[in-house]
């Protein structure tokens, strides 16, 4: 902390693309208070603050790939229990809370990014059904970092995918949500 105790004010930036959050550095990020860096980085994994705080004392972080490190880490060391709410706590793409409005900043973004929130309707038939038949066949929601796919592309992972085992989907799953975070924390820490 500086000297006479008081941190320096973040730079407020308006929104960034896939981020609901300002942008800072990675010092200013280090310098947070346990509850601010929790706070901070509670929604890089959807609905999960806990991996920030279980990430949290590892700090000071070096770089991006050290902190994303440290809250994979804690992720993969959850108990399966954990890690299936999760998988639980992402939205179906086009989904129910894509259609109310609750979409988290994040997931909205990262939706538009896809085209997802441009489908025709057949398009959004055939995802719901999908998402239906994945969410039945695994008991879970099919998870997948959408930055840099086209929604033909999601819709053809979501078809393939609905054929592997539910362990591969588990693991297939937190990949992705790994993928999600390093994305999210990459766009927070510009």
């Amino acid at each position: 902390m500086p000297a006479g105790g008081h941190r320096p004010p973040l730079d407020r930036h308006p929104p960034l693309p896939f981020i609901g959050a300002v942008s800072m550095t990675l010092d200013q990020l280090n310098a947070l208070t346990t509850a601010e860096f929790t706070a901070t980085l509670g929604g890089i994994f959807e609905h999960s603050p806990w991996i920030a705080a279980a990430a949290a004392p590892a700090r000071p972080f070096a770089d991006v790939a050290a902190l994303h490190a440290a809250m994979v880490t804690a992720m993969r060391a959850a108990p399966h229990e954990r890690q299936l709410a999760l998988i639980r706590a992402h939205p179906e793409l086009a989904g129910k809370e894509a259609a109310a409005g609750t979409l988290t900043a994040d997931s909205r973004g990262e939706q538009a990014s896809a085209g997802l929130d441009q489908c025709t309707a057949a398009e959004l038939a055939q995802l719901r059904a999908l998402n239906a038949a994945y969410r039945e066949r695994h008991g879970f929601p099919f998870v997948i970092a959408v930055r840099g796919l086209t929604r033909h592309q999601i819709l053809a992972a979501l078809a393939h995918r609905i054929e592997n085992t539910s362990e591969a989907e588990f693991d297939t799953c937190l990949q992705q949500i790994a993928r999600i975070a390093r994305l999210r924390l990459e766009a927070l820490l510009a």
